[in-house]
C-alpha cells in the first residue's frame, strides 16, 4: 500500500491531496500526442469459440455438425446461406452463420462468424478487426503426441475457472497479485503525469492491472466512486462527510491494518479530488445521448431471441473508458490500460438460448466503442482485445458444452492489421470410434490443443504499447520458449 509520501509522489497530488487544473493543464502535452491504450474485454466463464468463429469447409462442417447435433435439438448453428425462420429454435430463427474471407487464404478452408455478431463481421471486412486463432495457456510449444505421452510440459489446473482467469491475466494461478497489464505500465508510467490513472478497471478487482509500481484504480460505469453524495454531503451534512474523511484517512495506533486502510482511503480521495472535477458528463461527448444509461439507445443491444432493445452493461463500462480517455490530455496521460468484463459464458446447458445474447452484447459493445473512439479521434490510438479463461469442448453434452482449452479471440482498432486470421486455425476431424479425435489439434471431447500461447498474444500487444523485448521476457517468463515466433503480427 502507498505511504503518504509515495501517494504524493506517484499520484502527483499536492496541496492536501488536490491538484489544481492549472497544474494539470501545464502537463497536458504529455498525453495529447503519442497516446496509446490497451482495453481488455474479459469474457468470464469460458467462451465457446466453436460457435463464435467457425470453419465452414465441407470437412470441418461435417465434423462440427456430427458432434453438435442440429439447429433444432442440438447446439450446432445453421450453415452459411440458411434463411432465418420466423419460428422454431433460436438457431433456426437466427439463420445461417456469416461468411468471412481472411486476407490470407488458408488452402481448402472457409470461415464464418456467429449470426448474432454481424457488426463484428462488418468490422472484420473493414479491416478494423482481426481474429487470433486457438490461443491458450501454454508453458511452451506442445504437440498432441507429447501431450498424450505426458512428455510435454502441462499447465496446471486447466479446468479451473478462477485459476485460468488468473493465469490469463497474470501468468500465475489464483492468488497471484500482479498482472501483465500492470507490469506493462511499470515501464511506461513515466509517460503519465497522473500515474494513479495508469491502470483502470470498470469491472471490479482484476489481477491483470496491478504491477510492481502500478496500482489499479476502480471506476464505476457511472464514473468516479465517491464517499457521500455528489453534492459533498452525508446525511445532508458537509461536516459529517468532512469528519468521515478524517477518520478514514488517519490512524490512531499505527497498526498495520489501520495504516493500509488509511493509505487506500487517501488514494481514493485523491483520485476523486483530481478526476471528479473534470470527468465529462454522460452527454458531453459522442459516448452518450441520454443521461440515463438504461434508456440511452447507444447503450442498447438487440436481443436475438426477443428482438427487444435491452441495456448493455458491457457498453456502459466502455462508455466510462471513453469518458476517462476524453480527459487524458488534462491528466497528462501518455499510456493507459483499461479492464472491462462480461460474465455468463459458462454454457454447460441451455446454450442455444444463452450464447447468442452474450455474443450480441459483445458485438454491440465493440461496435459502439469503435464508433465512439472514431468520433473522438482515438481510433488509431486504442487497441481493444478479448480474453477468456478457456474455450469449450467440441462435443455436446446435450444442450451445452463443457470446459475446453484453446480458444479464438478478437482484436480491434486502427493499429490492428484487420480482416485476417492470425495463427494456425485448428483442423477438425471425426473420432477413432473410441472417443479419440484423429486431428492433432483436438484432444478428448474436442478440446483445442492451443497452437498459439497467451504469452505470444500478450507480447504482441505489449510490443505495440511500447514495452521493450527485454522487459517482455521478464514479464512473460515462458515467452523465450517461442523463439522468433514471439510476436503474432496482428498489430
Amino acid at each position: 500500500m502507498l505511504s503518504r509520501r509515495e501517494l504524493l509522489r506517484h499520484g502527483g497530488a499536492v496541496a492536501g491531496l488536490g491538484l489544481g487544473l492549472t497544474a494539470m493543464n501545464r502537463a497536458s502535452a504529455v498525453g495529447a500526442g503519442d497516446y496509446k491504450a490497451l482495453v481488455c474485454i474479459f469474457l468470464y466463464g469460458g467462451n465457446d469459440h466453436y460457435n463464435t468463429v467457425l470453419a465452414t469447409d465441407e470437412a470441418s462442417w461435417s465434423a462440427y455438425s456430427a458432434e453438435r447435433g442440429d439447429v433444432v435439438g442440438g447446439i450446432a448453428l445453421a450453415p452459411p446461406g440458411t434463411q432465418a425462420k420466423g419460428s422454431g429454435s433460436l438457431h433456426q430463427r437466427l439463420g445461417g452463420v456469416l461468411p468471412i474471407t481472411p486476407a490470407t487464404p488458408q488452402a481448402g478452408r472457409s470461415f464464418a462468424l456467429h449470426p448474432s455478431i454481424a457488426s463484428l463481421q462488418t468490422l472484420f471486412n473493414r479491416q478494423r478487426l482481426a481474429i487470433v486463432a486457438n490461443v491458450g495457456n501454454l508453458l511452451g510449444p506442445t504437440v498432441k503426441s507429447d501431450y498424450d505421452n505426458s512428455t510435454a510440459m502441462r499447465p496446471s489446473k486447466l479446468g479451473s475457472h478462477n485459476d485460468q482467469q488468473s493465469v490469463w491475466q497474470s501468468g500465475g494461478a489464483e492468488g497471484t497479485t500482479r498482472g501483465w497489464g500492470g507490469h506493462f505500465m511499470d515501464g511506461q508510467i513515466g509517460a503519465n503525469t497522473q500515474s494513479m490513472f495508469s491502470a483502470i478497471s470498470v469491472n471490479g478487482n482484476a489481477v491483470w492491472l496491478p504491477g510492481k509500481q502500478t496500482r489499479a484504480y476502480q471506476l464505476a460505469p457511472s464514473g468516479p466512486v465517491r464517499v457521500g453524495l455528489d453534492d459533498g454531503t452525508v446525511y445532508g451534512s458537509a461536516e459529517v462527510l468532512r469528519r468521515m474523511r478524517g477518520i478514514m484517512t488517519t490512524t490512531r495506533d499505527n497498526r498495520l491494518i489501520e495504516r493500509e486502510h488509511a493509505a487506500v482511503s487517501q488514494r481514493s480521495y485523491a483520485a476523486v479530488d483530481v478526476l471528479g472535477g473534470i470527468y465529462p458528463g454522460v452527454t458531453a461527448g459522442p459516448w452518450g445521448s441520454r443521461s440515463d444509461p438504461l434508456t440511452d439507445p447507444l447503450l442498447q443491444y438487440r436481443d436475438p431471441a426477443t428482438k427487444a432493445d435491452l441495456y448493455n452493461p458491457l457498453a456502459h463500462q466502455l462508455q466510462a473508458v471513453a469518458r476517462t480517455m476524453a480527459v487524458r490530455g488534462t491528466l497528462g496521460m501518455g499510456r493507459q490500460v483499461f479492464f472491462v468484463g462480461l460474465g455468463g459464458w459458462d454454457t454447460h446447458d441451455t446454450m442455444q438460448d444463452r450464447h447468442a445474447p452474450l455474443l450480441a452484447q459483445l458485438a454491440h459493445a465493440m461496435q459502439y466503442f469503435d464508433d465512439t473512439l472514431g468520433a473522438m479521434g482515438l481510433d488509431d490510438s486504442v487497441t481493444t482485445f478479448t480474453m477468456s479463461e478457456f474455450g469449450r469442448a467440441l462435443t455436446s453434452n446435450g444442450d451445452g458444452c463443457d470446459h475446453g482449452w484453446g480458444s479464438h479471440h478478437f482484436v480491434m482498432g486502427g493499429a490492428v492489421k484487420g480482416g485476417d486470421i492470425y495463427g494456425r486455425f485448428p483442423t477438425y476431424s471425426g473420432t477413432d470410434g473410441q472417443g479419440h479425435f484423429l486431428s492433432d489439434d483436438l484432444l478428448d471431447s474436442g478440446q483445442l490443443l492451443p497452437a498459439q500461447s497467451a504469452d505470444q498474444y500478450a507480447a504482441t500487444l505489449g510490443s505495440w504499447l511500447g514495452v521493450a523485448d527485454s522487459e517482455l521476457d521478464l514479464i512473460l517468463p515462458n515467452l523465450s520458449r517461442w523463439g522468433s515466433k514471439r510476436n503474432l503480427g496482428f498489430v
